[in-house]
């Protein structure tokens, strides 16, 4: 029996990267799986694609989640898709920019804030209801080491990132009556096509300094939500699960 099997779930942020490692883990794991993209729906249809090739159901959910509404939409379409039910909630949209707080305007700050945490409040919201009414389910929030280690340039990621972190400690305690386990996962450098020619230094910087000697992998990431969102934590919420190669370890003095 696959760890999955037989689950609704709903990825946002599914087209590439992060998103694809978690989806593709999930239909591995017998889920059927909700892609939800912003605009980029071609790489979200080919990761549907490919779910199908591996014998899964998947289907491509459009929106903006800075918007609430559009939120609530999402959720349900993914709901209605599953036949009434959704027993699990990735929350991995979000954006990275880079800006030195000296010249960040209000504007720049609310936009991360907007992205990376308040469509992770909206999405959970409307989840849980689903969730409650059927005796319960996961969420997962993709968090950040930063969310601990802030980075230079990174300050409005860093502080949306902990705010995610607390978020789900706060729905745990909240949703947990209901059945609804939410966790967060907080992953390290995450290898993709091309970021060794973009940011040579920093890649070699991460390999030096990571006990395991690599970058992460997107389906390192989706393991994690993979055991997070199975039976094996049904006695696990509120947690930070920490996928770095063991760089939290290492000292800092």
């Amino acid at each position: 029996m696959r760890l999955l099997e037989g689950q609704v779930a709903l990825v946002t942020g599914a087209s590439g990267g992060i998103g694809r490692g978690i989806a593709l883990r999930f239909a591995q794991e017998g889920a059927e799986v909700a892609l939800h993209c912003r605009t980029a729906v071609e790489p979200a249809r080919e990761t549907a694609e490919r779910i199908a090739g591996l014998g899964g159901r998947a289907v491509v959910l459009r929106g903006d989640l800075t918007d609430d509404g559009v939120c609530a939409r999402v959720v349900r379409e993914a709901a209605e898709w599953g036949g009434g039910r959704l027993d699990a909630l990735v929350n991995n949209a979000g954006v990275q920019p880079v800006r030195e707080l000296a010249g960040m305007t209000a504007g720049e700050w609310r936009a991360v804030v907007d992205a990376n945490l308040s469509s992770v409040f909206a999405c959970t919201q409307a989840a849980a209801e689903i969730m409650g009414q059927r005796g319960g389910g996961s969420v997962t929030h993709i968090a950040s080491i930063e969310a601990r280690q802030p980075a230079a340039l990174h300050a409005h990621y860093s502080a949306s990132k902990a705010a995610v972190v607390m978020h789900a400690r706060s729905a745990a305690l909240e949703y947990g009556p209901y059945g609804i386990r939410v966790n967060t996962v907080s992953p390290g450098l995450i290898g993709r096509e091309g970021l060794a020619e973009e940011w040579p230094e920093g890649v070699r910087r991460w390999r030096e300094a990571v006990p395991l000697g690599r970058l992460g992998a997107p389906e390192n990431v989706g393991d994690a939500c993979v055991f997070l969102a199975s039976r094996l934590a049904s006695w696990v919420t509120g947690h930070d699960l920490v996928v770095d190669g063991g760089v939290s370890a290492r000292p800092t003095w």
